[in-house]
């Protein structure tokens, strides 16, 4: 086992470290505060040439893969810079169609997507279906003639508002009239501009500059062009976006930790009280600053396991989905422990480790919650008897 990174992996990580100091937390919280996208920020990747790193060099892109898109988004998160449209973007939909699409989808949206001059969205959840699947029913309806007519609604769409085209998992066959419950699913890449779409916000109750969606398909036109993969058989590529989902949130997860470690570390080193001793002395401010540390450090290695079983093509269930349950515990338990070192301070405007709760903790809850992880977990990988 070689735990070392290659030259090319150290210089992505490396560049995400570099750009979130030039664009440091207080401007990323300025954007935060705003439900705004950090421009100058995206606009700085894009003309590096990070927003490709998953797709080939052919398209646009750099050629890489999840393990390097990993990296960036740790490199970012390390410096307080959480960015969850690389989850929805460049990671979850860019990934997946470099992989699956059509040559002509691949030569149609991937060059644009690398530019910037393309953004995208992901949309599969729904309110009555939540982290069941299965039970999704927007559905496209074909005529036969090689074109459809899509209608439903799906929830917390990141982004939905900026996104020139949505992945958005329907099916082209009712629930009702397949035998096997993963069939009759088909994906397709939805032109944002087309007739029938609308949208509603939801108001999240903390600062981040991506926003949230409901959206409403009504009676859309669609077309086998904008099928990604084959129709009726898109629930066998669809856990090739769900797995990259789970690591990179994790990445992000264990960076934000970092960077509230960080600053929990140089406020306990500087903050003096009793006998002019810094607080940082202490085994009750050290130890719970020391298994924070830890439990970020053992999530990161299982999602750079899950990243790498995933670029070599290998079952990455396992790993992405205990890399996605760690992340966010590590990451919980690493803004609340540097919270309290802050003391009073910490629920302060002026020191923002606060404001980084509400998103660690959102990322044990979404996009799947913890209890399916466990489930999965105990189910898949203990060989327990199915619980739900």
């Amino acid at each position: 086992m070689d735990f070392a990174l290659t030259q090319e992996q150290r210089m992505v990580y490396e560049y995400g470290d570099r750009v979130s100091q030039r664009f440091d937390h207080k401007y990323w919280k300025t954007y935060a505060d705003k439900s705004e996208p950090p421009a100058e920020l995206y606009q700085q990747i894009t003309d590096d040439g990070f927003l490709g790193i998953m797709v080939p060099e052919a398209y646009g892109g750099a050629g890489q893969g999840m393990t390097e898109m990993l990296l960036f988004m740790e490199g970012l998160a390390n410096n307080g810079i959480p960015l969850l449209n690389l989850v929805v973007g460049p990671t979850m939909t860019m990934g997946l169609l470099a992989k699956h699409a059509s040559e002509d989808m691949k030569r149609r949206l991937l060059p644009g997507g690398c530019s910037g001059d393309i953004k995208f969205c992901f949309a599969i959840t729904e309110p009555n279906a939540g982290s069941n699947s299965m039970e999704i029913t927007t559905l496209a309806k074909p005529d036969g003639k090689g074109s459809f007519r899509l209608s439903g609604q799906k929830v917390f769409i990141t982004d939905a508002n900026r996104a020139d085209y949505a992945m958005v998992v329907t099916r082209t066959t009712p629930r009702a009239d397949v035998k096997k419950k993963t069939d009759g699913f088909t994906i397709f890449m939805v032109d944002m501009k087309k007739k029938g779409i609308s949208m509603t916000l939801i108001p999240v109750a903390f600062p981040v500059p991506e926003t949230q969606w409901q959206v409403f398909f009504d009676d859309v036109a669609l077309t086998e062009d904008d099928v990604l993969g084959e129709v009726d058989k898109g629930f066998g590529i669809l856990f090739d976006t769900l797995n990259p989902e789970r690591i990179i949130l994790s990445g992000l997860c264990t960076g934000i930790g970092r960077f509230a470690l960080k600053k929990a570390v140089a406020y306990a080193n500087d903050r003096k009280l009793f006998n002019k001793t810094p607080i940082g002395a202490y085994q009750g401010v050290q130890h719970p600053l020391a298994i924070a540390r830890s439990e970020i450090e053992m999530a990161s290695l299982m999602a750079l396991k899950a990243a790498w079983a995933f670029d070599q093509g290998l079952p990455a269930g396992e790993f992405a989905n205990i890399a996605k349950y760690a992340g966010a515990e590590a990451g919980i338990h690493a803004v609340d422990a540097a919270i309290q070192t802050h003391g009073g301070n910490g629920f302060t405007k002026e020191y923002g480790i606060y404001d980084l709760y509400g998103l660690v903790r959102l990322l044990r809850t979404a996009p799947l919650n913890r209890e399916m992880v466990l489930n999965y977990i105990a189910e898949h990988v203990m060989g327990l008897p199915r619980s739900y």
